[in-house]
């Protein structure tokens, strides 16, 4: 019996799971993907009409706020074009397949978020019929500059259609090498999406299109929590020459300070290296803190460890918190309480931001921040109840 339509697509009439390897993706980017696959694999063909989202809705199980989304995402790629009346039909692709982007990323390695954020990124649909190219990362920081710097000369001789490019972080001469590849790329006229961070000082901004989280909000929501069970004297600590993002969220540890009318003291920041237990010992006689807050789990987990060696105990003693949700952030010996950011689908939303900009090189510089949210365990205390005074 002949199921095809008129058309040539099959009507949805059968229920569709979808699924991802990343069980946090939301339901929409999801419906997305499995719509672009069988758009690539010739399911539904060039000036196909697709089913109505209603009937989409049917098939995937999934609300009509859902499939409108994900229908919008691929309407914005130019993948359908959506008319009243006529419905969504499938447009051409051949135009922007086949492109190179470079990868300049080089905290690779080093920063626990970048790797799933390369994973998410390949494994979007939208990458299938592009090409990736990877940059060696090396552990000096002397090196890494000299090397970001190399791999960008390289990608503009390459004539690459892209760069997504996490500016470097911690090293000397950061802000003056990132600002240099940054006006190479632009000079080539190659596109660039940041990933996570700006490389221009906080709160300056660069005309780039930026893939990340709000990190102010996020500074601001794991204070507050630390806030909601009775804690008051609370510190901050991060690295020297931290990226951008750090400013951002000590900015939202303060802001959540004032909020609940606490004075913030200026020796409650605190910049240094937390395996070091001279600059732990410190901040602990001189802050008195009855929790930290760290610029991300790394720090936290680094802090704990030093801690411990103090024969402090966390969270009898100290609370600590951190930022990410990296993948061992549970695994710590005091499981940490943290503030997670979907490094899948962020990696997924720059290859949509990418073919977005080369297809319209006119848009303003856009920052595109997903959700994150509050992960409670052990480090922070909440389950030795509020502090009573």
């Amino acid at each position: 019996m002949n199921t095809t339509g008129r058309d040539g697509t099959k009507p949805a009439r059968t229920k569709k799971t979808v699924s991802s390897p990343d069980h946090d993706l939301p339901k929409h980017r999801l419906v997305f993907e499995q719509l672009y696959r069988e758009i690539q694999s010739g399911r539904y063909k060039v000036q196909a009409r697709l089913p109505s989202e209603a009937e989409l809705g049917k098939s995937f199980n999934a609300s009509r706020i859902t499939i409108a989304r994900a229908m919008n995402e691929l309407q914005r790629l130019g993948i359908v074009s959506r008319r009243a009346g006529a419905g969504t039909v499938v447009l051409p692709r051949a135009s922007i397949s086949g492109r190179v982007f470079g990868l300049l990323i080089p905290d690779l390695g080093r920063t626990e978020i970048f790797e799933p954020i390369c994973q998410g990124m390949m494994r979007s649909p939208l990458s299938s019929s592009h090409s990736l190219l990877w940059g060696h990362t090396m552990d000096e920081d002397a090196h890494q500059e000299n090397e970001a710097e190399q791999l960008c000369h390289q990608y503009v001789a390459q004539k690459v259609s892209g760069v997504f490019f996490a500016p470097l972080e911690y090293t000397d001469q950061k802000d003056a090498v990132n600002t240099r590849i940054a006006k190479a790329l632009n000079a080539a006229g190659i596109p660039i999406v940041l990933l996570d961070r700006c490389f221009e000082p906080y709160p300056e901004r660069s005309k780039c299109d930026l893939v990340g989280i709000d990190n102010r909000r996020t500074g601001y929501m794991v204070t507050s929590h630390l806030l909601r069970l009775g804690v008051r004297r609370i510190a901050f600590i991060a690295k020297p020459k931290s990226a951008a993002t750090v400013d951002a969220r000590v900015a939202g540890y303060r802001e959540a300070m004032y909020a609940a009318g606490v004075c913030v003291d200026k020796d409650m920041l605190r910049r240094g290296f937390p395996e070091d237990p001279a600059f732990v010992q410190k901040t602990l006689e001189t802050c008195r803190p009855e929790a930290i807050v760290c610029a991300n789990d790394l720090t936290a987990a680094q802090l704990m460890q030093t801690l411990s060696d103090l024969g402090v105990r966390v969270p009898e003693q100290i609370r600590v918190a951190g930022i990410d949700d990296v993948k061992y952030a549970s695994l710590l010996p005091v499981p940490l309480t943290t503030h997670h950011q979907n490094c899948a689908e962020i990696g997924a939303i720059a290859m949509i931001t990418m073919l977005e900009r080369i297809d319209r090189l006119e848009l303003p510089a856009r920052d595109i921040l997903l959700q994150t949210h509050l992960v409670i365990r052990k480090s922070c205390g909440s389950d030795l109840g509020p502090i009573h005074r």
